[in-house]
């Protein structure tokens, strides 16, 4: 190109399209300048970028390339003693430029063969800013998909081009998707919070396409995950997840033994994760099972490690009083985070002896262990289900909360609190990964009832929920977070359908994906409470934390519950248990009675 560049120069500068004399004159300079460009180029590095990938740094870069010949060329002249006008050079450099870059344009024009009919899916990009325009160009490089058009809320963006593609309002998606112009809408707004994302695709629900989101920059750094992802399940809340770092934490755990049972379970984990950001000094792991144990374990020393933390794993039964006591002692734990528990309600009612002894006798032996080693604080994961139970694993928990509040009542060192959760998405046994799999294999959707309703909250709030209780804790007391309100079970079945792209079936969609009702499990209720008595809330220094202050019972009528369950279990006798929930529990009901009222005939 540089000698092209040259004589086109000489062109522009002498008006003519034969300035042949002018370069015969200027020969020796064009043959020089000619023989040093590829040196220029290469030192440059223009061959490096790829041809689709031409952005305003690459244009920088080509432009400082030509302006560096224009110099080239100037000084090639004083060297030689070639006579020639000075605006020959600044013209040449420019004329290089152009040449440049409208050759790698035609260039990567024939590559793309637009003659060709495009392929791929048709799509629409609902976000024309810096995320939209990124896609857009990742797309072209994709042959599974092909950017039709952008829309955008902004109306000063509409009827813009850009990236080549026209910028259209958002209602412009029903007229294409109603003439299969588009196939799918990709949400390229990482900006978002999860309330205007749950808005914005409440918005598409109504048009049958698949929507997918964009992953927010985080996301793909910290998944490395780098491909459109389908709607995630906590996405579908409407409400934003609660911010829970407070200074309180760190301060309450850092420099800390911090004992954590069940720590290979859903919770335990997360918090074990969580606790090691507060850079305590020691974090023992206290699990029964082998393979989770040995799963956190591997997760938790290589980061451990790296912060000069100790990790001590303990494998042991919450039942067995000796080897809690034993590692308590060994450790000197100061802060136990109790989080082992049976807790699959279906799996629990049929299993009601083992659900007792886990989550009853469980409780009792880590706290009375916790007491006696005058552990500072105690903090027991429970359950929404524990308020007026109609299962009995709802019923075990509220037994565990009111073993540890009468111990609060004898105990000088240690405050025991606890903390009180929803539905946690994401944790195993959880509805949500159920559907999850349900839709992938094409259906049915299995929802017990179209009335159920539950409380929602993401693990990552959980597990901060109780190192919060463990900051605030005074003694004695329940800890919720305010999830909002509680949704219902057979929405979330019907947007995770059509998020998925998928329909529901129907007489006009026959072959859409069913939703099935199988009716109220054994010990299933329509809906949940978080507290008992809902007169008695304090604040805290976090405003979506409450503090609540239940009923308690007696430590004679403490004693005697606990004589009758030790007697039940020995005996395997389900029926004598049953009987002891129905005495101490309140609101326990075994019948199918109040499982199937609504919050309405209750009030």
């Amino acid at each position: 190109m540089a000698p092209v560049a040259f004589y086109l120069a000489y062109c522009l500068r002498f008006s003519t399209l034969t300035p042949i004399q002018y370069v015969k004159d200027a020969l020796p300079l064009i043959i020089a300048v000619s023989l040093a460009a590829p040196i220029v180029i290469l030192l440059a590095g223009l061959p490096k970028i790829k041809l689709s990938a031409l952005d305003m740094r690459g244009t920088a870069r080509v432009s400082m390339t030509a302006a560096a010949l224009g110099v080239v060329a100037i000084v090639l002249s004083y060297i030689m003693g070639v006579w020639t006008p000075r605006s020959i050079p600044i013209i040449f450099g420019i004329v290089f430029f152009v040449l440049s870059v409208m050759g790698r344009t035609l260039g990567l024009f024939l590559l793309n063969k637009p003659w060709e009919a495009a392929e791929g899916i048709p799509v629409a990009i609902h976000g024309a800013g810096a995320a939209g325009i990124q896609l857009a160009s990742a797309l072209r490089q994709s042959p599974e998909f092909r950017p039709v058009i952008f829309t955008d809320d902004n109306p000063n963006l509409h009827g813009l081009l850009i990236s080549d593609l026209r910028v259209a309002p958002r209602e412009k998606l029903a007229q294409l998707a109603a003439r299969g112009e588009i196939k799918q809408v990709l949400l390229a707004i990482p900006s978002l919070t999860e309330t205007e994302r749950e808005d914005m695709l409440r918005s598409f629900e109504a048009l049958p396409l698949e929507v997918r989101v964009l992953p927010s920059y985080v996301e793909l750094i910290e998944k490395s995950n780098t491909e459109l992802r389908t709607i995630s399940p906590d996405e579908l809340l409407s409400r934003d997840k609660v911010d829970l770092d407070i200074p309180e934490i760190a301060k309450a755990y850092a420099g800390r033994v911090v004992f954590i049972t069940g720590a290979g379970g859903s919770i335990g984990s997360e918090l074990a994760r969580q606790v090691l950001n507060c850079r305590p000094s020691h974090i023992v792991l206290f699990e029964q099972n082998e393979f989770a144990m040995y799963e956190i374990d591997r997760e938790m020393r290589m980061k451990a490690q790296k912060q000069g933390i100790q990790v001590t794993s303990r494998l042991g039964s919450v039942t067995d009083r000796a080897r809690v006591a034993n590692v308590l002692k060994e450790t000197g734990a100061e802060i136990v985070l109790h989080a082992a528990a049976y807790k699959h309600v279906p799996i629990v009612e049929e299993n009601e002896i083992e659900g007792v002894r886990n989550n009853v006798v469980g409780t009792q032996v880590v706290a009375m262990a916790a007491r006696e080693a005058r552990v500072e604080r105690f903090i027991l994961v429970s359950t929404d289900k524990a308020v007026r139970p109609t299962n009995v694993m709802g019923a075990t928990k509220r037994l565990a909360e009111l073993v540890i509040q009468d111990l609060q009542t004898r105990t000088e060192v240690t405050r025991f609190s606890m903390v009180r959760f929803g539905n946690v998405l994401g944790s195993s046994g959880s509805v949500l990964p159920l559907f999850q799999a349900q839709i992938r294999a094409g259906g049915p959707v299995t929802v017990t009832h179209p009335e159920v309703t539950r409380y929602f909250m993401t693990i990552p709030e959980a597990a901060r929920l109780v190192l919060v209780a463990g900051a605030f804790a005074e003694g004695g007391d329940v800890f919720v977070l305010d999830m909002g309100k509680p949704v219902k079970i057979i929405d979330i079945a019907h947007r995770m359908i059509k998020m998925a792209g998928a329909k529901i079936m129907s007489p006009e969609n026959p072959n859409g994906i069913e939703i099935e009702i199988v009716g109220l499990r054994k010990g299933e209720k329509l809906y949940e409470e978080l507290l008992i008595d809902g007169k008695n809330l304090v604040e805290t220094p976090h405003e979506k934390i409450m503090r609540a202050s239940e009923k308690k019972l007696s430590e004679i009528e403490v004693a005697s519950m606990l004589r009758e369950l030790d007697t039940a279990v020995e005996n395997n006798d389900a029926a004598a248990l049953r009987g002891t929930l129905l005495t101490f529990v309140e609101g326990y009901q075994t019948g199918s009675d109040e499982a199937q009222a609504t919050p309405e005939a209750l009030a």
